[in-house]
């Protein structure tokens, strides 16, 4: 008994549905995250920097027009503050005007005595300059309070302010700056909101959106996969069908896009595969039938020579030349079907070398002097001209005796046959040109298909190979062919060559 062979585990596979839904869903988790992270640490920090470079223009443009003025823009005369009226008429236009825009402001000016000189409020509550009205009193604010002196005094001490100052659930923001003089400085300041609280109420409810955004996607990729997915698993039944020998299948997709151009390629395929298959067939029918008709004739005349005629010469001599005629025709058919083999499974490469293609016609053409004298037929070669090209000589010249053996086996009734070369640009143009029957349109199609021949052609000796082997060459070298007919105006069967050298 034969040892049992443990079956090999099968791997878990996603299906693109799945894959599909993962996808979405990873997608929308790190999209929540990256919310969450923007929220948690680049919020409030962008916040206060955009709050900040605001406060600093204002400052900048007030300390300004302080470095501006000619005149001082305040005195102590023994403890006497004396404002330089002209100056703060001016302040106070810039403000109202727009000018300095301090609206939602506090703009606090004080001297190195760290007294304030002016204050500007747009703000409430302003922790600098606390409120001193009651409800029903007069109203005003205290300009020196303990908070607002410390910040003037490290406003002179540096050189600068920056500072975010906090009592209970207010945070206020200050920017300081000191005239060019050192003499005064200028605070300016604005609550912030609370950008911090806000920060928190987005994180609470993240979440639970998290999760119903979770949900709906998944169920959103669930519907989209299946429609996504309906056409490919389409396809995949209609590949499983061709594989079982159905080669009928067409996949019918209203789809515009790159899954309806792979149906449309797949129906294409379909229809090739099918094709090819019939051709299999027929090439296997012909090659068989082309088989059977030599081997009998070898067969029976073998059994005549050694039973009846084996001591009448002349007859021996007859049949042992069909026996002979026979095997070159079974030798010529074997060896046309490995020779296209070959060609097409790339085992023969092509050696390319530079030559003259123009030469090369004329070589060919002269090997097919005695079969014109014999028959009194005409070659005719145009080929006056160079042709420099860079390809497989070997390989040309089978091509050029393909062609212009099938070009004899359709001659015309002008029995004229002709060779034509045509340089061009990086290359040329070299064409078979006969004068027969021409070849009917729906066979010009397939006229390079593997034992295919016209049905007017039927009952011709030949391989039926010939055109097959030249097509396998010609695309082995990336070199364009084809074949102009018309009915009863003859055939040019062409190809171009040209330099296929990678550029120096």
């Amino acid at each position: 008994m034969k040892p049992a062979v443990a079956a090999k585990p099968r791997r878990f596979v996603l299906s693109i549905r799945a894959q599909l839904m993962l996808f979405i869903g990873a997608m929308t988790l790190l999209s929540l995250a990256l919310v969450w992270g923007v929220i948690t640490y680049a919020l409030v920090p962008q916040y206060n920097r955009k709050i900040q470079a605001n406060l600093n223009s204002k400052a900048a443009a007030i300390t300004a027009m302080i470095d501006q003025s000619s005149q001082p823009i305040a005195s102590r005369n023994f403890g006497v503050l004396a404002l330089n009226n002209e100056f703060w008429q001016s302040v106070g236009d810039a403000f109202l005007n727009k000018q300095i825009n301090v609206d939602g402001c506090c703009v606090d000016f004080s001297d190195a005595t760290l007294r304030c000189l002016k204050a500007y409020e747009s703000m409430y509550p302003c922790l600098l300059h606390e409120s001193t009205g009651a409800f029903g009193g007069e109203f005003g604010y205290n300009v020196d309070t303990a908070l607002v002196i410390q910040m003037r005094q490290k406003l002179f001490e540096e050189g600068q302010l920056y500072q975010i100052v906090r009592a209970g659930s207010s945070q206020q923001m200050l920017v300081g700056r000191l005239s060019a003089d050192g003499r005064y400085g200028v605070i300016v300041s604005t609550s912030l909101a609370q950008i911090s609280t806000a920060a928190e109420v987005m994180r609470s409810i993240l979440m639970p959106l998290a999760l119903v955004l979770l949900v709906l996607d998944l169920i959103f990729a669930m519907l989209f996969s299946r429609w996504f997915t309906r056409p490919i698993e389409r396809l995949s039944a209609g590949a499983r069908q061709i594989a079982s020998g159905n080669y009928d299948v067409q996949i019918a997709l209203k789809h515009r896009d790159e899954i309806g151009q792979l149906a449309d390629d797949f129906n294409h395929m379909a229809a090739e595969v099918k094709r090819s298959a019939q051709l299999e067939k027929d090439i296997l029918a012909n090659v068989s039938h082309d088989l059977r008709t030599p081997l009998t004739l070898i067969k029976g005349y073998a059994e005549t020579v050694r039973d009846i005629t084996g001591d009448d010469e002349p007859h021996r001599t007859e049949q042992c030349n069909i026996i002979v005629d026979e095997t070159d025709r079974l030798s010529a058919l074997v060896n046309s079907v490995m020779e296209l083999s070959k060609v097409q499974n790339g085992a023969e490469k092509p050696n390319l070398i530079d030559f003259d293609m123009s030469e090369l016609c004329f070589e060919v053409a002269g090997r097919y002097d005695a079969l014109c004298d014999q028959n009194r037929w005409t070659l005719r070669l145009e080929a006056d001209c160079k042709a420099p090209v860079h390809a497989d000589p070997a390989m040309m010249e089978r091509v050029l005796h393909n062609l212009l053996g099938n070009a004899f086996h359709h001659i015309g009734a002008d029995g004229v046959v002709v060779l034509r070369v045509k340089p061009q640009d990086g290359g040329c143009r070299v064409e078979v040109e006969d004068h027969g029957a021409g070849i009917p349109p729906e066979d010009l199609p397939y006229i390079f298909d593997r034992y295919y021949r016209a049905r007017r052609d039927a009952g011709r000796t030949g391989t039926g190979l010939g055109l097959s082997i030249t097509k396998a060459i010609l695309q082995q070298h990336g070199f364009a062919f084809g074949v102009d007919s018309a009915v009863g105006q003859g055939s040019t069967f062409w190809f171009t060559m040209r330099d296929t050298r990678p550029p120096a």
